[in-house]
C-alpha cells in the first residue's frame, strides 16, 4: 500500500486504461465522468471500486484540487479477498464507497431517460413546426439528414430501478453497527463488491446507450455540416423578417436551441459558439429589434406578490392544528435550505419521509375545506393541482407558469381526464367510485370486512357508505401515496412537495391536458382500433337482440397526480367489479416523457390485464384461446417452435432476460413495437408474435388496406377477411330478419357491424 499526491487538474486515469489498483482518497476531491454526466468523490471514497470486475477503467477521474491517495494493488480476486479478511475496516470503506457511487449513477438513470424522451418530443415538435411554417409561407422545406432514423427511445437495455432501493438499504446497513459483523466475512464483502461492480457496469451501459441517443438528436440541431435545425430556423427568420406574424414564435425556438445546446459537451464548443455569436450580431444589426421575449415585469411582480407567503396561506386554509402546522412549516424551512434535496444520507431521507407524511395529511385537510369553499386562493389551487407549497422552493419561473395554469384550469371530467383534485371531487359527488386497495378490495368490500371483523357496527357501516368524505379518504389513503410516488419515478429521493429541482424540461410542454391525451388516444385507436372495446350485451334491447354479443368502447380515465414525474401507471383495468367500465391510467400532471409512448405502454398493460380478468383462472390455458393464453404458450415453448428461426429464438431469450422473465412485460414490449412500428408499416416482430397480435389487436380497415401488398401480412389478412366475413354475414342476416319483421334495427347492431370490419367512427 503506497501513498501518492496528485496535483489539481491532473487526469488520474481514464477510460480504457488497465485496471491495476484501487485508490483510497485521503485528501481532496475527484471528479468522476461517465457518458452524459459526472459525480464527485471525497475523502474516504475509493477510485475504481465499481470497476473491479472490469479489465479496464470505464470512468474518467480528474483531481479537482490537490489529492492524496493510498493505492491497493488489484492483481486478482484471491488477493482482494485476503485484503478484506485482514482489514475489515478497509472492507467497510470499500463497500460504502461502492454503494455511494452506485446510487449516484442510478439517480442519473431516470434523469437521462427523461432527457431522451424530452429531446425526441422537442425534435418532433420542431420538425412539425418547421414544416407547418414552410407550408404556410409556401417555402420549399429542406430535408434534414438523419431525422428519419430517429424514433422514440425504447432502449435495448433498461435499468433495474429496484436496485437503488436495495443498494440504498445496504448503504444504511453498512453505515451502522451491523457492518462490524458483516465485514468479518470476507466472502460476503468480496461478493458485495463483485455484485456491485457488475450492476454498476450494467447501469453504465444503460447510460452509455442513452447518451448516444441524446447525441444523435442533439447533432440534428447543431452539426459540423451546418445542415441542421439551427440553420433551418435562423434562415427562416431572416427570410420572413421581424414583421412576420410568426417572427416571435421562430425567434423563441432559436433562443431555446441556444440556451439548451450551447454548452452541450457532445458538440464542438468553438463551432457552436461562433454560429450563435454570428446570429446574435445579425440580430443587433437589424433595424427593428425583436420584442417577442420582453417580459411583462408588471404582471410578474403582481403574481409573485400574490404568491408571497404561500405556505402560510395554504396552512391557514387547511385549518390544521397548530402543532402539525408548525411541524410542517419547520420541515419546509429545513428542506428549503438543503444544498442537495435529493441527497441520500440518513438525515435527508428522514426529512423527506417526514415531509411526505405531513404533505398527505395537509392535502386531506385542504381538500375537505375546499369542497365547501365558494372560491379558492390561488396558492391553494396550485397546491391541490400541482403539489405547490412554497414560492422559494418552486422558483420564480415555475411560480409564473403554475399561477397561469391554475387560473385557466377547467374541468374535463366528461372527457375522462382528471387532475387529481378533480378526480377527488368526482368521487365526492358520487360520479366515480374509489379505486381498489392493495388487497383488491373496493370501498364497499372494505367496509363490509371491517363490519365482519367487528371493528364497526352495522349502523356505522351504513353511515360510512353514505359519507362522501369517507370515499375520498379511502382514495387518499390507498391510491394517492402509492401512485404519486410511482409516477414521480425517482422513488429513493421522492418528496411530494413541488420544487424547481424536479423541473427537467419546460413545464408548459410537459403539462398533460385534454388535447395531448386526445391526440395520444386517437393515435393508438388509428392503429389498434379495438384497444378500449369490451364485449358486452345490449341490455336496452334484450327483447330483440337476445344474447347477441356487441362491443362497447370504454376509453380510460386518465388521472393526473400533482407532481413532476416520468412514469405512467396502469392502475385498474376496470372500475370496481363492472367489466364494462373504464380503466384507470395515472400520469404526473407534468409528464416529462413522451405522452404517446407512455400511453401505448399502458394500453399494452391494460390489454393484458383485462384479458386475464375476463378469462379468470384459465387465462394461460391455451385450450381456451385468448390473447394471454396464446402469448403465454408462445413464450413458454418458443424453444420448440419450428416456425421460429434460431436468430428469432435468441432474440426472445435475450428479451425475456431483459423483461426479468415476465411474460406480461414481454407482451407489453411487443405491443409497443406493434403500435409504434408495425402499425406504421415497419415490421419488427417475428411471425408468431405478429400472428397473435394481428388476431387480438387487429389493425383498422384503413391500415389493412395499406398492408395488402405486404407479403408479411397477406396470409393474416386473408384469414381475417374470412372470419370477419362470417361474422358480418351473421349480423346481416340478423338485421334482415328484424327488417322483415318490421322491427327497428338497434343502433348498437349497426355499430357492431362497423366494429367487425374495423370501420368504427
Amino acid at each position: 500500500m503506497a501513498g501518492n499526491t496528485i496535483d489539481k487538474g491532473k487526469k488520474i486515469y481514464g477510460y480504457g486504461q488497465p485496471m491495476t489498483a484501487l485508490h483510497l482518497i485521503t485528501k481532496g476531491r475527484v471528479k468522476v465522468e461517465y457518458p452524459g454526466g459526472s459525480y464527485l468523490l471525497n475523502k474516504g471514497d475509493v477510485m475504481g471500486v465499481c470497476e473491479i470486475c472490469s479489465e479496464i477503467h470505464l470512468l474518467n477521474y480528474t483531481a479537482l484540487e490537490e489529492v492524496s491517495i493510498l493505492a491497493y494493488p488489484l492483481s486478482n480476486m484471491e488477493a482482494m479477498e485476503e485484503l478484506l479478511q485482514s482489514h475489515t475496516d478497509v472492507a467497510r470503506i470499500f463497500i460504502l464507497s461502492m454503494l455511494r457511487q452506485f446510487n449516484a449513477l442510478m439517480t442519473q438513470n431516470s434523469v437521462s431517460e427523461t432527457k431522451c424522451a424530452g429531446l425526441y418530443q422537442s425534435l418532433t415538435a420542431d420538425m412539425e413546426k418547421y414544416g407547418t411554417l414552410c407550408s404556410r409561407y409556401r417555402i420549399q422545406p429542406r430535408t434534414l439528414d438523419g431525422v428519419d432514423q430517429v424514433s422514440a427511445f425504447l432502449g435495448e437495455e433498461s435499468a433495474d430501478n429496484w436496485l437503488q432501493t436495495y443498494y440504498l438499504a445496504l448503504q444504511h446497513i453498512y453505515a451502522g453497527e451491523a457492518a462490524k459483523t458483516m465485514t468479518l466475512e470476507p466472502g460476503l464483502s468480496l461478493g458485495m463488491l463483485r455484485k456491485g461492480s457488475l450492476d454498476f457496469r450494467k447501469n453504465y451501459t444503460v447510460l452509455e446507450e442513452q447518451y448516444h441517443y441524446q447525441t444523435q438528436i442533439i447533432k440534428l440541431y447543431f452539426n459540423e455540416s451546418g445542415n441542421d435545425l439551427f440553420e433551418y430556423f435562423t434562415s427562416l427568420y431572416y427570410r420572413l423578417g421581424q414583421s412576420c406574424e410568426n417572427a416571435d414564435e421562430i425567434y423563441g425556438v432559436i433562443n431555446r436551441m441556444i440556451t439548451q445546446f450551447q454548452n452541450d459537451p457532445s458538440l464542438n464548443r468553438e463551432q457552436v459558439t461562433s454560429r450563435i455569436q454570428s446570429f446574435q450580431k445579425n440580430m443587433e444589426s437589424l433595424s427593428s429589434p425583436n420584442k417577442g421575449n420582453v417580459t411583462d415585469d408588471t404582471r410578474t411582480t403582481l403574481i409573485l406578490s400574490e404568491l408571497s407567503g404561500s405556505l402560510s396561506t395554504i396552512l391557514d386554509f387547511s385549518g390544521l392544528d397548530q402543532e402539525k402546522a408548525a411541524s410542517f412549516r419547520q420541515n419546509i424551512g429545513v428542506y428549503r435550505t438543503m444544498p442537495d434535496r435529493s441527497a441520500m444520507d440518513d438525515e435527508s431521507c428522514r426529512l423527506r419521509r417526514k415531509l411526505t407524511e405531513e404533505f398527505y395529511t395537509l392535502y386531506a385537510a385542504v381538500f375537505k375545506n375546499a369542497v365547501n369553499s365558494p372560491s379558492l386562493p390561488t396558492p391553494v389551487k396550485m397546491f391541490l393541482y400541482f403539489g405547490y407549497v412554497d414560492e422559494e422552493l418552486a422558483g420564480n419561473a415555475s411560480c409564473i407558469t403554475l399561477y397561469t395554469l391554475a387560473a385557466g384550469m377547467e374541468d374535463y371530467s366528461e372527457f375522462g381526464v382528471y387532475p387529481f383534485y378533480n378526480w377527488l371531487l368526482a368521487i365526492y359527488r358520487g360520479d366515480k367510485i374509489p379505486s381498489r386497495n392493495e388487497f383488491d378490495e373496493d370501498f364497499t368490500d372494505h367496509i363490509s370486512k371491517e363490519k365482519a371483523r367487528g371493528n364497526i357496527t352495522a349502523a356505522q357501516a351504513m353511515a360510512l357508505e353514505k359519507d362522501p368524505m369517507e370515499r375520498v379518504n379511502f382514495e387518499l389513503e390507498n391510491l394517492f401515496p402509492q401512485t404519486n410516488k410511482i409516477t414521480y419515478g425517482r422513488v429513493t429521493s421522492f418528496c411530494p412537495v413541488f420544487t424547481a429541482d424536479d423541473v427537467l424540461k419546460d413545464l408548459n410542454s410537459s403539462y398533460v391536458n385534454i388535447t395531448k391525451v386526445s391526440k395520444a388516444l386517437e393515435m393508438i385507436k388509428s392503429i389498434d382500433y379495438s384497444a378500449y372495446y369490451r364485449e358486452s350485451l345490449d341490455y336496452d334491447n334484450m327483447e330483440v337482440m337476445g344474447k347477441e354479443p356487441i362491443h362497447v368502447e370504454q376509453t380510460p380515465d386518465i388521472i393526473l397526480m400533482p407532481n413532476v414525474g416520468i412514469r405512467g401507471v396502469m392502475w385498474q383495468e376496470i372500475e370496481g367489479k363492472k367489466r364494462n367500465s373504464p380503466s384507470r391510467m395515472i400520469f404526473s400532471i407534468f409528464h416529462m416523457e413522451d405522452i404517446n409512448t407512455s400511453l401505448v405502454r399502458l394500453t399494452g398493460e391494460f390489454r393484458w390485464e383485462l384479458c386475464k380478468r375476463v378469462q379468470g383462472a384459465r387465462w394461460n390455458d391455451v385450450s381456451e384461446r385468448s390473447l394471454t393464453s396464446e402469448y403465454f404458450d408462445y413464450i413458454q415453448f418458443y424453444r420448440k417452435n419450428h416456425e421460429l428461426t434460431n436468430e428469432a429464438k435468441e432474440k426472445i431469450k435475450t428479451s425475456l432476460q431483459r423483461a426479468k422473465n415476465s411474460f406480461k412485460e414481454m407482451f407489453v414490449r411487443d405491443y409497443i413495437i406493434w403500435v409504434l412500428f408495425e402499425g406504421t408499416g415497419s415490421p419488427r416482430l417475428n411471425k408468431v408474435a405478429r400472428r397473435i397480435l394481428f388476431a387480438y389487436c387487429p389493425f383498422s380497415a384503413s391500415m389493412n388496406n395499406m398492408l395488402e401488398q405486404n407479403p408479411l401480412y397477406s396470409e393474416l389478412l386473408s384469414r381475417q377477411k374470412v372470419l370477419n366475413g362470417q361474422r358480418v354475414h351473421h349480423l346481416d342476416m340478423l338485421i334482415q330478419k328484424m327488417r322483415n319483421s318490421n322491427i327497428q334495427v338497434p343502433a348498437t347492431l349497426e355499430a357492431e357491424r362497423k366494429f367487425t370490419v374495423g370501420k368504427v367512427d
